[in-house]
């Protein structure tokens, strides 16, 4: 799939992934959830798919928060308070931490939840706003929205259904 270049192409894009990501994430048991056995996402180490949803949870919610910051004229940290760019290993670390008292369904509802106030958000924005004006550095709000959601879900998809076919669980 192209990278989106207007709202509908974004929305598309989100609900292909994600559809897609669901699938996989229904066919994995909870006990499997907890396995630390997919690369993580800072270098040398392990992180399990409960790990991964918690990943994709808190990018998705750090892109809602960027948007009610920057609505509201607020000023705040990119990517996240106290993390920098080239901290992103220990970003996914919090995240991972942030959600570790979730059980794996609970997660997976509060990942549908975040993704559901994503498109809520596309859906309020115009495709100028989306694609029209710059929004952080040199990128759109639209591309900033999918380098945090449709790429990333594609990703984990593609991580479990390699980890499913190595323990030929699929």
């Amino acid at each position: 799939m192209a990278i989106p270049e207007n709202k509908e192409a974004l929305q598309k894009a989100i609900l292909t992934h994600y559809k897609k990501l669901k699938v996989t994430l229904s066919e994995i048991k909870e006990e499997d959830a907890w396995r630390f056995e997919l690369p993580g996402h800072a270098k040398g180490t392990l992180m399990s798919i409960h790990n991964l949803i918690a990943y994709l949870t808190g990018w998705g919610q750090l892109v809602l928060k960027w948007n009610r910051k920057k609505d509201k004229n607020e000023e705040f940290e990119w990517p996240e308070t106290g993390y920098k760019w080239n901290e992103l290993g220990k970003l996914a670390q919090k995240f991972y931490k942030d959600y570790a008292s979730c059980d794996y369904w609970a997660l997976k509802e509060k990942l549908d939840e975040t993704v559901q106030n994503i498109l809520q958000l596309i859906e309020s924005k115009s495709n100028e706003e989306l694609y029209e004006v710059l929004w952080y550095g040199k990128w759109t709000l639209g591309r900033m929205i999918q380098f945090n959601t449709s790429s990333p879900y594609q990703n984990a998809r593609t991580r479990i259904r390699k980890w499913q076919k190595e323990k030929k669980l699929i």
